[in-house]
């Protein structure tokens, strides 16, 4: 009897050390495929094209895609020719598309620090995100308190002309540390409790019935100051269709580290990070290429606390869980 104890007692931890390595393999499945659209270290950071300067925020509008010029000069459109318009450049090899998120708070020094998803903030705690994704797109984040209703805070018409796109392995940072007052540079916690959900959309076209760039700009000075502006049901009810679909993750890694030079270099300046550079601590990856959408939330507990950005016009500013216009 004791040997057969002994025994079952050995394929329980031979099971459970399986299962272990099983997590670990999937975790480096995700981050090497994640990272492996990063570009190779060359001594220099990658700039993607642009043309920045320091402190200098690379445009979020739609890249321009000039359109075929038939005229016989080679350089003059003709007359009555419509204007070209922006789509987003053609895939070459599609992938699986993948977002990394790290959540960094103000320390006592100034400092912006990793921690986990799962910490539990209080009042006067500062926290921002960065965010990476491995290929060109969109991104939408909407916030919801206490299962309340979804308010989009991304795009914003006050920031980079209300523009979304993102380029691969070029890192975004909100709020931002460019900000003209030290205030706006950070979600601040105050005394209110309870659950704040922020969701990140990343698409690959544009959402079709979401108003980004002059759309947004024009909406929020048309409706009578009634933005942030919420997505109606039946997106809102597609957006929740794809949080339930099959994502791969890798679990949080370098809590407790401080941001490194070239993540604040890629977030101010628009410059891509390397594959020597720090990886994202949760990394999200759709499970097939045909996905054209990647919902990813990050949910944040705070007790006698809420999450706040302040901004130019009031004291408090931009509360992230107030209720939408009616």
């Amino acid at each position: 009897m004791r040997t057969k104890v002994i025994f079952f007692g050995l394929l329980i931890a031979l099971a459970g050390l399986g299962t272990e390595r099983t997590l670990a393999q999937q975790d480096e499945d995700v981050r090497g495929a994640f990272l492996t659209t990063r570009p190779k270290a060359t001594g220099k950071p990658a700039d993607k094209g642009r043309t920045v300067g320091a402190n200098t925020k690379p445009s979020r509008r739609r890249p321009k895609i000039a359109a075929p010029n038939s005229s016989p000069a080679g350089n003059v459109a003709a007359k009555g020719s419509p204007k070209a318009t922006n789509p987003t450049p053609p895939r070459v090899n599609a992938q699986r598309i993948g977002l990394g998120l790290t959540l960094f708070m103000r320390d006592s020094n100034g400092l912006s620090v990793r921690v986990g998803p799962t910490r539990e903030f209080k009042k006067g705690d500062h926290v921002r995100i960065l965010l990476e994704t491995n290929a060109d797109g969109y991104l939408y984040i909407f916030n919801t308190t206490n299962g309340g209703a979804p308010v989009m805070i991304y795009p914003d018409p006050e920031l980079d002309e209300a523009g979304n796109y993102i380029q691969s392995h070029v890192p975004f940072e909100i709020p931002s540390r460019l900000a003209a007052e030290e205030r706006l540079r950070w979600f601040t916690f105050d005394a209110i409790s309870g659950i704040e959900k922020v969701h990140f959309v990343f698409t690959r076209e544009p959402l079709a019935t979401v108003p980004i760039e002059d759309d947004l700009i024009s909406y929020c000075r048309s409706d009578g100051g009634k933005c942030p502006w919420t997505p109606a049901a039946e997106m809102w009810a597609r957006i929740q269709a794809e949080m339930d679909q099959s994502v791969q993750i890798a679990k949080p890694i370098g809590i407790g580290e401080a941001q490194t030079k070239a993540e604040i270099q890629g977030a101010t300046r628009g410059l891509g990070l390397n594959r020597d550079d720090a990886e994202p601590s949760l990394i999200m990856l759709t499970a097939s290429t045909s996905k054209e959408m990647l919902v990813a939330t990050l949910e944040l507990v705070h007790k006698s606390a809420s999450l706040v950005v302040e901004d130019e016009i009031g004291e408090r500013g931009v509360v992230l869980n107030e209720e939408p216009p009616e």
